[in-house]
């Protein structure tokens, strides 16, 4: 179930878990600024890649950077 969560959760997941960061946006969003080890799967390829990209056994952060 999604849930919003916070840095520290974020690094928590990530350090403890083995969390996968995925950047939802375009590519050339993502090409411009991403987080440090996280993949690019924009939103409207979602469904369709993420078996295929993502660990099921790990969780998942999805997030997107957008200024506007």
């Amino acid at each position: 179930m999604p849930a919003q969560i916070g840095r520290d959760d974020v690094r928590r997941l990530v350090n403890d878990e083995g969390a996968q960061l995925v950047e939802v946006l375009p590519s050339p969003e993502y090409e411009e600024m991403h987080i440090l080890g996280a993949i690019n799967l924009p939103l409207d390829e979602l469904d369709a890649r993420a078996r295929e990209l993502l660990d099921p056994a790990r969780p998942v952060i999805a997030y997107c950077h957008d200024y506007l």
